[in-house]
């Protein structure tokens, strides 16, 4: 495809990688390309970062016409960049948009628009291990009219900012409360979509958890209120009695892609690992009986987040004496040894910024 390349006059300083945080700054550029019904996409255009102007009537503010995808750009010892498993953001970003009956972009095209628009930012890929560029490709409607239908005029853009490292003081294990009065989705709703209106969704019962200090919650089914779905903005993993047992994909939860990087490397090296319905009682019942052995989230953000305290209704649950356990430890030095190139990838999940 053909990307249209306007450089800019102005470039910004760099911000020291001690000081970057996650989400505060932004690189130089920004990539933008238009969708209308009868033309398909066109007009692909790197351009200089800046605001954009929308219609007050635009789709996205009255209609939530949204997706949005996470995926990070990594710099090894030896300066290589390289994308962990981008094709799998492109099929997720494509299962979103069919699900919001927004334009999907073939896969081809969205690989080659991450790398020539990485390569160009290559200066902003962060040197220190744990950091990264992170990327935020988005698609939104459009249209400049109200009524609810689906969209005429579309945009799909991308974003990056340099971030620091997730765990700068060290992998410490987190707080989690079980949410058994909001639900974040329905199976048949948006849940396996990657878009805004799950997070807003969720807004509440965070807020209600950092009150009580609690980092996140874990959510419910929002049927039974009765099954375990994921955590936050993560999906979840627990050990029980040597077992590995995550909830299964029932399209109420986001099929994440370290989620299923996890569960590939658990079992290429032999762990039971099961894909399920997993109740509440279920899981109350490992924290009292002491089958549960280990418990974390898995995102792209956090690649994993090991969970040291578990709390539902009145009761609270320690977990393996609040430390982070074997498993967690070992998928979280792998799947970052192989993201920025410590550790080799027998899995082919690493694209290399020629």
């Amino acid at each position: 495809m053909e990307i249209k390349f306007v450089k800019s006059a102005n470039l910004k300083d760099k911000v020291e990688e001690s000081k970057l945080g996650f989400g505060k700054y932004f690189t130089d550029y920004m990539f933008i390309m238009d969708w209308d019904v009868n033309v398909g996409w066109h007009d692909a255009r790197i351009v200089p970062f800046g605001k954009i102007e929308l219609h007050p009537a635009s789709t996205v503010l009255h209609y939530g016409e949204e997706i949005f995808e996470g995926l990070k750009a990594y710099r090894t010892a030896d300066g290589t960049i390289q994308l962990f498993r981008p094709e799998e953001n492109a099929k997720r970003m494509n299962n979103s948009a069919l699900r919001m009956c927004l334009p999907t972009i073939p896969e081809e095209d969205f690989l080659e628009i991450v790398k020539t628009f990485v390569k160009i930012e290559e200066e902003w890929v962060p040197h220190s291990f744990g950091t990264s560029l992170y990327l935020r490709p988005f698609t939104f409607g459009d249209d400049e009219h109200l009524g609810v239908h689906t969209c005429k005029h579309v945009v799909f853009m991308l974003i990056a900012s340099p971030s620091g490292s997730y765990y700068p003081q060290g992998i410490n294990p987190v707080n989690i409360m079980i949410e058994d009065e909001d639900v974040r989705a329905v199976r048949g709703g948006t849940g396996y979509a990657k878009c805004g209106g799950n997070y807003a969704a969720s807004a509440r019962a965070g807020e209600k958890a950092m009150k009580k200090n609690y980092v996140q919650v874990l959510w419910l089914d929002g049927v039974e209120r009765k099954y375990i779905e994921e955590v936050g903005a993560m999906n979840v993993m627990f050990k029980i009695n040597g077992e590995i047992v995550t909830p299964a994909l029932t399209g109420s939860i986001l099929p994440g892609i370290t989620r299923k990087s996890c569960l590939e490397l658990l079992r290429a090296k032999g762990y039971k690992v099961s894909e399920r319905l997993l109740s509440v009682d279920e899981l109350a019942a490992a924290c009292e009986n002491g089958t549960l052995e280990e418990a974390w989230g898995t995102g792209t953000a956090a690649v994993v987040s090991p969970i040291g305290k578990l709390a539902y209704k009145d009761k609270e649950y320690i977990i393996n004496n609040n430390e982070i356990g074997s498993v967690t430890q070992m998928l979280y030095d792998t799947l970052t040894g192989i993201q920025w190139g410590k550790v080799e990838d027998t899995f082919n999940w690493v694209t290399k910024i020629q």
